[in-house]
């Protein structure tokens, strides 16, 4: 038997006279292993690290939501991909990225983190009413560094605010 045989055969994904078996997964590297074991402890990096991937991800549910329903207006259409990404962020910061689940309740998360996430949306809208008000119309880099600037202080204090609201016992749900 060949070198080359006797690899094909022991390779991941093979049986042991070296067919390919479906549904046997190549095992993860070494490197995949060490991110995804960081990843699950919970200290504050990999909470915000978990923090950051929900909403990156959340921000494209809200995006594909969004899309379609522009049609029935930009207001519908953003209060319905809001309201939708909202939830879903809130129930996957709950049980993934500060694994709460058995601490706070689906609908205590719900309102308090929604809370949360209003006050940063009137913090944004606050913030471009001001800029429109007091600044020339043809800044769009203004307005779009201050939408940054805002929703990244905002994210971080929603980061920080999540972490106390998931940390403690949950309240009676009644």
């Amino acid at each position: 038997m060949t070198r080359q045989t006797l690899l094909r055969r022991c390779a991941p994904g093979r049986d042991a006279v070296g067919v390919p078996v479906e549904g046997i997964a190549t095992p993860p590297s070494p490197w995949t292993e060490r991110l995804l074991h960081r990843l699950r402890q919970d200290d504050t990096l990999a909470q915000f690290t978990r923090f950051l991937l929900v909403g990156g991800s959340t921000t494209l549910v809200y995006a594909l939501l969004f899309i379609p329903f522009r049609g029935l207006g930009y207001l519908a259409a953003h209060l319905i991909a809001t309201v939708a990404s909202t939830v879903l962020a809130n129930e996957m910061h709950r049980r993934l990225t500060f694994h709460a689940e058995d601490r706070v309740g689906w609908f205590t998360a719900q309102v308090e983190a929604s809370t949360v996430a209003a006050l940063g949306l009137l913090a944004t809208s606050a913030t471009l009413g001001w800029i429109n008000t007091t600044a020339a119309e043809d800044e769009v880099w203004l307005q779009i560094t201050a939408v940054v600037t805002v929703t990244a202080i905002i994210g971080l204090l929603r980061f920080i605010a999540l972490r106390w609201i998931f940390r403690r016992p949950a309240l009676s749900e009644g």
